[in-house]
């Protein structure tokens, strides 16, 4: 049994953020360089927050926390979060 789930389970919280669908960017972890869908990370809940991880190396690429005031949006850990245009 896995502690994580994956990209996918992101998307309602990362929705009240962004405009876009984030699960379909294409991401590129800053530890690895590996390139993929968002969809496709290790989410991590159990956290103050979401944790969301690379696949291949378990790099953390990003961090979403939710007060009752703000949301903190850490992406550090990604080279870039590429999205599509309309």
């Amino acid at each position: 049994m896995t502690d994580y789930l994956d990209g996918n389970a992101a998307a309602g919280a990362l929705s009240e953020v962004f405009a876009v669908d984030v699960t379909a960017a294409i991401t590129r972890c800053d530890g690895c360089g590996q390139t993929g869908v968002f969809a496709d990370t290790r989410l991590y809940l159990n956290a103050p927050g979401m944790v969301a991880r690379c696949a291949g190396c378990d790099h953390v690429l990003l961090r979403v926390v939710t007060t009752p005031t703000e949301t903190y949006v850490d992406l550090r850990g990604l080279t870039y979060l590429r999205l599509p245009t309309s």
